[in-house]
Formats: C-alpha cells, sequence, structure tokens
C-alpha cells in the first residue's frame, strides 16, 4: 500500500471509529493499567465493572494451591487424578481419560499453560478434597485478598451466572500471586505443554510476541468476550493490564500490548490513585456478550471493534513483535485406576490390624 493511501486509510478508520463511540456503536469494555512495583493507576476503563471471568477464575485456583503447598498439605509430586466429574468438563482434548493421573507440579502447568478445565476440576478434588470445598476456599482466599467484586463457583471458570470478578481484582490478585509466590512463576512463563507427546499450545500469544512478557493468565467464553491478565517486565519497571472482553485473539492482544509499549515508553503517567482505591460496582451485573461474539450479530460488532482497535490489521501499525521460542513442559500420565477395558491388577488382602 502507498504511503498516501496508508495515510487515507487510516484517517478513514479514524473518522469511523469517532462516529461508532459517538454513536455507541461499539461498546468500551474494562482494561486497567497498574504499576505493578508501586500499585500507582496508568489507566482505568470501568475497572470495578462486574465480568465473567473465563478462564481468568483460574488464577484463584493457583493461589489456592500454591497456599496448600506452602501449607504442606500437598506436594509437587501428589498425584492428581482425572475423575469422572473432572472428565465431564470442557477439555483440552489431549487424550486423558478417566483414570490417568499427573503429578500436581504437571497439573499447575496444565492449568495454566494450557488451561486445561478438566484438570483444574481434577487439582480442586485433590487439593481441596472435593469441588464444593475448593470453591469455599477460593472464595475465602478472594475475601482475604480484598477482592470485593470477586465471587468464584468453579475452579476452571466455565459458565456459571453465580460467578464473577473485576479488572480491579484481577490485578489485585496476579500482583498478589507475582509477589507472594516468586518460586511458581515458572508457570506462568511456560507457553505450551505436550501431555504424553500430544501438544498443547498456550493462548497468550503475548508470552511469544511481546519482550518481557511473564504471564499470567487468558480466557475465553460466549458469556465474557476474550479477558487477559497480563504481566511483564522491561528494565526497572514491572507492569499489570487486565483486559475484559476483548472481540478477537488479534484485538486483546494488539490492545494489551499496546497499553504495555505506552506505558514502558511514559505516555501513560501515573496518576495520584492506587489500586485500593479503586471501588468496585456492588450493583453492577456482568456484561452478556454472548449477542456480540457468537451469534449472526457477530460479525457486525467485530468490525465494529476493528474499526476502533485497527493494531495488527493490514496497513496498520501493530505492537507485538515476531513469534519467539517459548518454554513447553511434556507432561507423561500414568493409569492410576485401570480402565473397563484393562485387567484389574491383583489386590492383596488387607493386612490386621496392629
Amino acid at each position: 500500500m502507498r504511503p498516501l493511501a496508508i495515510l487515507l486509510n487510516r484517517l478513514s478508520v479514524l473518522a469511523i471509529a469517532i462516529l461508532a463511540i459517538g454513536t455507541g456503536l461499539a461498546q468500551a469494555t474494562p482494561a486497567l493499567v497498574i504499576d505493578a512495583k508501586t500499585l500507582q493507576v496508568l489507566h482505568a476503563e470501568d475497572a470495578g465493572q462486574p465480568w465473567y471471568p473465563a478462564s481468568t477464575a483460574k488464577l484463584m485456583t493457583a493461589w489456592v494451591v500454591f497456599e496448600a503447598l506452602r501449607a504442606g498439605e500437598v506436594t509437587l509430586e501428589t498425584p492428581v487424578v482425572l475423575s469422572p466429574a473432572a472428565m465431564k468438563q470442557a477439555s483440552l482434548h489431549a487424550g486423558l481419560s478417566v483414570g490417568r493421573a499427573m503429578k500436581l507440579e504437571d497439573a499447575l502447568y496444565a492449568l495454566i499453560a494450557a488451561s486445561a478445565n478438566d484438570v483444574a476440576t481434577a487439582i480442586a478434588e485433590t487439593v481441596g478434597g472435593n469441588q464444593a470445598d475448593f470453591v469455599a476456599r477460593m472464595n475465602k482466599g478472594a475475601a482475604a485478598l480484598g477482592l470485593t467484586g470477586s465471587r468464584f463457583a468453579n475452579p476452571n471458570g466455565l459458565p456459571d451466572r453465580n460467578q464473577q470478578v473485576t479488572a480491579r481484582d484481577l490485578a489485585m490478585l496476579g500482583i498478589a500471586i507475582d509477589r507472594t509466590f516468586p518460586e511458581y512463576a515458572r508457570f506462568f512463563h511456560t507457553g505450551g505443554v505436550t501431555v504424553d507427546g500430544k501438544e498443547v499450545d498456550s493462548y497468550n500469544e503475548l508470552l511469544s510476541r511481546y519482550p518481557g512478557t511473564i504471564g499470567m493468565k487468558t480466557g475465553f467464553l460466549c458469556l465474557s468476550g476474550r479477558n487477559i491478565v497480563a504481566l511483564a517486565e522491561r528494565g526497572d519497571r514491572r507492569l499489570m493490564v487486565v483486559l475484559l472482553g476483548a472481540t478477537t485473539e488479534r484485538e486483546r492482544s494488539e490492545r494489551t500490548a499496546k497499553f504495555m509499549t505506552e506505558a514502558f515508553e511514559g505516555r501513560l503517567p501515573a496518576s495520584a490513585q492506587f489500586l485500593d482505591d479503586l471501588r468496585n460496582d456492588a450493583k453492577g451485573k456482568p456484561e452478556d456478550m454472548r449477542a456480540r461474539i457468537c451469534s449472526d450479530k457477530s460479525a457486525a460488532y467485530e468490525a465494529e471493534r476493528d474499526l476502533l482497535y485497527p493494531m495488527g490489521l493490514e496497513g496498520q501499525e501493530t505492537y507485538l513483535g515476531p513469534v519467539q521460542p517459548v518454554p513447553i513442559h511434556a507432561i507423561t500420565t500414568w493409569a492410576a485406576i485401570p480402565s473397563q477395558d484393562e485387567k484389574p491388577q491383583s489386590v492383596p488382602l488387607p493386612a490386621a490390624k496392629p
């Protein structure tokens, strides 16, 4: 595209985007940028608006597990067995089945890097005894951290209208994990896993295309749109970006990278407001994004969003770099409970009580 044509195209995009904003065609979705060291707010849009978490709920699952590890309730070697309840979840399609097991360390990689819903349920059953008790621990942990706009109903973020978060709370949770459990940072750096040789990629494009990215978690449901809690470091700066309700993976990645770049370059100066100063909307309800994301109206809505956020589209500036290699973690499972197709092993009779 010639320089003049590019200029005219950008002017056209800008004009239509301004019209879309003015007419309310494309609605704003929550966004928050925080200096992760000082906790100063660099940018905030609807940071206290309730939202469906999708897989960002797994950050709260990870928090509970990390606490259990520190308390000695479990170890990284503790077996996590895939139960029938776990395998009823929408899975990562890695060939897992009821009775397969993996170490808790590997399960954490599957939870965070591969966003495995089935493994999340199995972790909850292993650490909490059952899913209900584990979810109670998630909500207890949320209360202790001051996540006043969040409540959790399951360990994986699958659809449940009783489950919600806010951008403020996710930023607080992500920073708390980063500060409290630095020994587990490796789980968030990983760009994917292999399960018994089958590769399952991460959906966090920033890990491979935005230098300095540390993690943390993406999520997608038709209810929520595409969410991300992102942490990055360059030099002595450490930044947290939370973006909720993005329409496409491109929009999510490019907008997050744009916020990061502007903050690292000093174009998002620190305000007098701190993360703790932000307030959640106690009366609000999460947006239902299904009609905009997963319906016959989706194409029109996506076109509006593309006009508002054209970064990375053909002829437009991108804030992402070329794809770079990222760590992949290998998981090996074993049969903890023989399947119906396997012959049962001989089991010795129990010994008399001592």
